[in-house]
Parts: C-alpha cells; structure tokens; sequence
C-alpha cells in the first residue's frame, strides 16, 4: 500500500498543478497538488519534525501489531493503517524541504473542504475495518456468555419455547367488546 501510494504521489507530482483543480465528480472530488508539512486540514503545521517521530513510533507499532494479530482480519486492517502510516512517512523523511521536514504529497481534493492522499484512504479503510471487527468480537464475546440471542438463527417457535420456560406469560388487552 506505501507503494501504491507513492505511486500516486510521483504522478500527481509529474501530473498536477497547485493552482489548477482537474474535476473528477463536479466539485466534490478533484485532482490538485498540495504538499501538507501537517496533519489533515494542515494541522500542526509548525511541528512537521514531531509527526515525523510519531510516525517512525507508528509504523514500528502497527509493524509489531500486524505480526502479531490474532486473526487474519486483525492483520489486514492494521496492514492497511501501517500502509498508509509509511506512505506519509517516507514524504515525512524524504520530500522537500529536508529529511524529517518533509511535506506529505496531497493530490485528492474533496471539494472545499481538505486535500489528502491515498495514504490518508488507506488509514481509513484500517480503521473502518478495525472498528467492525472490534464489534464482530464483542458480538461473538457476548454471544458466547450466552447474554444475547443468535438472531440469525432463531424463530418465533424457539423465541415463544424460551419465553415460556422462563415464566413470560403473554398479556392480551380486552376492548369494552371483549375482544382481543
């Protein structure tokens, strides 16, 4: 992934322009080159030497983590974080204007708002798929304490069977007609 995404950085570079945006979906998504010595929306643009340290500790980090995961889910979603992390890292150590000040290669305008890279994409994705396989454990947690249902599995006859051996009597409403 950190070279694909430096892939795309020296095509932008040999490519685009800082002043000319190439729409790509109206003015949603666009191609122009940015160099961004912070984080997104140039955060922290005065400490591009602390991002280069914090991204060094990351990469090792996300390294040791992917080879220790314990499933292959775990392992792809990190790889995909440590992925992006080294793609803005090797700008971080090798762009202009010198080792450890780079400035990370943006290229993806999404509209007004920022411009990023597939870096930035790549770190998405991880996280995203993270996040759901810290809910899919949870879920497989809880399932196994027997503190919810298999809902995949079960059927009215099986959700009434448990109601009533639990003691769950149905209460039904009476109108002033009788009926139910």
């Amino acid at each position: 992934m950190a070279l694909v995404d430096q892939g795309t950085k020296a095509m932008a570079l040999g490519q685009l322009s800082e002043e000319q945006r190439i729409p790509l979906i109206g003015d949603l998504l666009g191609l122009q080159l940015a160099f961004n010595p912070g984080t997104i929306m140039s955060l922290g643009s005065n400490s591009t030497w602390v991002f280069t340290v914090i991204g060094i500790a990351a990469a090792i980090v996300l390294f040791y983590a992917a080879w220790r995961a314990t499933s292959m889910a775990w392992a792809i979603a990190i790889g995909f974080v440590w992925g992006g992390a080294v793609g803005n890292l090797i700008d971080r150590l090798f762009a202009p204007p010198g080792f450890g000040h780079g400035h990370v290669t943006d290229f993806l305008a999404y509209g007004n708002l920022f411009i990023g890279n597939l870096a930035d994409i790549f770190i998405g994705i991880g996280v995203g798929l993270g996040i759901l396989q810290m809910l899919r454990s949870h879920r497989s947690q809880l399932r196994s304490r027997g503190l919810t249902p298999d809902l995949g599995h079960a059927d009215s006859s099986t959700m009434l069977g448990k109601r009533e051996s639990e003691g769950w009597q149905g209460r039904t409403t009476r109108t002033s007609s009788g009926s139910v």
